[in-house]
């Protein structure tokens, strides 16, 4: 007889030879056998103990938005499985590689109704790109080295469902992993292609450069087609961290989430370079007239947002230095120096707010700490809603700092358990998580987590008693503002109990003392600051442009949101 291996020990080693090094899960009987695996294999792969399954899956996900590589979780049969659901839309909107790995019933004990026995495969079918039920214990190792290699295929979900006795068997000691045959390339663009797209830069007046997850590591490619061009950047949400915020050509972010200066310029733009970006309301805030360049490696994206006139298939750093060699410079003018302007004068409008100390706290004062301690490699990872408004704006990241949310699915609750995967890739830099009170409480039982494996990361909770982002869009449609409001907690004593070290910030006078305190702490930190419930310049609907709205409207805007000497756009134009 030939050497034999546990069947289970042989999964995990296929998991190791891919590079994976923590998986996130809560164990349960349908998942003895891997978690046996698991033990035999702990020195090579860390289990993250987590307290709800959909922290582990969304802390997958952002492991692979951090790190480019794939994240990996688990769930039992039944609850633990059906839980990972939330935080595996995330990885798939997102279009990162995510191995999820699911127990199931005894393969003699499935369809018999057993305890907690649940059909699988259906219920993950539109979440994955590659879903299967292990067949044989001999198949084990190699169902999950092609699920591996199909989640990097497709950026997207694979999920792996393991009946529990397979595990346990012993199968010939054959299997091999592909891993080390894994190979990534990118189609060269056409020359034909940069060739129009080079033409239609020397026609336009206004372009615009709007990049997305596709050029990350581009910034040099960035600012030198910005330059040649003279073109100011506006970016995706997710793109946040490629450009330095400082760059004065860097106008900021498009729709609700969102800067002022990037929707101004996008919303007259005669041109769209459109790189690496699946930007989903490109409908309502870019110019639909604006001629459209559009790079991708996916040409099944090209046309899906606006009316594409010329489609790049390639990389989106490559196809940038490919325009440049092929296009004429284009001297600096009014409308890069008029988006510059506009830049401008937004960071000081936002700037003039950080030494506000009346209370409640506005929100600029504790980003104006964040910005003081941050490390020159910290990771942020923003929960949604307002605070992800504020993050965007406020965080002045400087081109080496890291940067990620839940971007497409938008889910909230998932500040913290992207802290944790932050500080588990990167355990030599500073973490940062910011969540609003609502976000925060969804999770908030993981900073038990974040305690257990002594993860000094420092959550920041913005508390408004409001889901104020939903707030906000039932102000817009004009209807009572309805289940919106929360019960406030005080979740700086609550973290004590958990563990963590607490603050509760009421008055600016505390926020100092907060931030060093968590600069130099050894165990995670949360600080609880509560801030006025006011909502952020709603920049997708300014009421500012005298040409479209009457001198009062304008009035009555400028008073509410103290906007008295910002200017648009076009104004700056003429």
């Amino acid at each position: 007889m030939g050497d034999t291996i546990n069947a289970g020990v042989a999964m995990v080693k296929v998991l190791e030879s891919w590079g994976i090094d923590h998986i996130y899960g809560i164990p349960g009987g349908s998942f003895n056998s891997t978690m046996d695996a698991l033990y035999k294999e702990k020195e090579r792969i860390k289990y993250i103990q987590v307290r709800h399954e959909e922290v582990g899956a969304l802390a997958a996900a952002a492991d692979a938005k951090l790190t480019g590589k794939i994240g990996a979780v688990f769930g039992s049969a039944g609850p633990g499985a059906t839980h990972l659901i939330n935080g595996l839309y995330d990885a798939q909107m997102d279009h990162v590689p995510v191995l999820a790995l699911l127990g199931q019933v005894a393969s003699t004990a499935m369809n018999y109704n057993s305890f907690q026995e649940l059909n699988e495969n259906p219920m993950f079918a539109d979440v994955s790109v590659y879903n299967r039920t292990v067949m044989t214990p001999e198949s084990l190792p190699h169902v999950i080295d092609e699920a591996i290699k199909a989640a990097y295929q497709f950026n997207g979900v694979s999920v792996v469902t393991i009946p529990v006795d397979f595990g346990f068997q012993e199968i010939p000691d054959t299997y091999l992993s592909t891993a080390k045959n894994h190979r990534t390339g990118l189609p060269i663009p056409a020359e034909k292609d940069i060739n129009e797209a080079a033409a239609l830069i020397k026609q336009a007046k206004q372009p615009i450069l709007y990049i997305g997850q596709g050029t990350r590591g581009g910034w040099e490619e960035i600012k030198a087609f910005s330059e040649y061009f003279s073109m100011p950047v506006a970016a995706a949400v997710l793109a946040k961290g490629i450009v330095p915020d400082s760059y004065e050509n860097f106008l900021g972010f498009a729709a609700r989430v969102a800067t002022k200066p990037a929707n101004e310029a996008l919303a007259i733009a005669d041109l769209i370079v459109f790189v690496g970006s699946d930007f989903p309301f490109a409908a309502m805030f870019f110019n639909p007239d604006a001629m459209f360049v559009q790079v991708d490696i996916d040409a099944a994206k090209f046309g899906r947002r606006h009316k594409t006139d010329v489609a790049i298939l390639g990389d989106g750093k490559t196809a940038l230095k490919m325009i440049m060699a092929a296009g004429e410079k284009r001297p600096a003018d009014k409308w890069l120096d008029a988006n510059q302007k506009n830049k401008q004068n937004w960071v000081e409008w936002l700037r003039s707010f950080d030494n506000f100390s009346e209370s409640p706290l506005r929100p600029e004062p504790v980003f104006k700490e964040i910005r003081r301690i941050a490390e020159d490699n910290a990771v942020f990872v923003t929960d949604v809603g307002n605070t992800t408004i504020h993050a965007i704006r406020l965080l002045d990241m400087n081109g080496s700092q890291l940067f990620t949310t839940s971007g497409w699915f938008a889910t909230m609750g998932n500040g913290i358990p992207g802290g944790i995967a932050a500080q588990l890739s990167y355990p030599d830099r500073q973490v940062f998580t910011l969540s609003g009170d609502g976000g925060f409480a969804m999770v908030m039982q993981d900073i038990i987590t974040q305690v257990k494996y002594k993860l000094p990361i420092i959550n920041i909770v913005f508390s408004n008693d409001s889901f104020g982002f939903i707030e906000a869009e039932q102000e817009d449609t004009e209807q009572k503002k309805f289940g919106v409001f929360l019960e406030g907690a005080d979740f700086g004593s609550a973290s004590e109990a958990l563990g963590a070290k607490g603050f509760t910030i009421t008055h600016y006078d505390q926020l100092e003392p907060a931030f060093e305190a968590a600069k130099a702490s050894d165990r995670p930190v949360v600080i609880d600051v509560k801030i006025r419930n006011e909502r952020p310049l709603p920049v997708e609907e300014l009421v500012l442009d005298p040409e479209t709205f009457s001198a009062e409207d304008i009035r009555t805007f400028k008073e509410k949101y103290g906007v008295h000497d910002m200017p648009v756009l076009k104004e700056l134009l003429k």
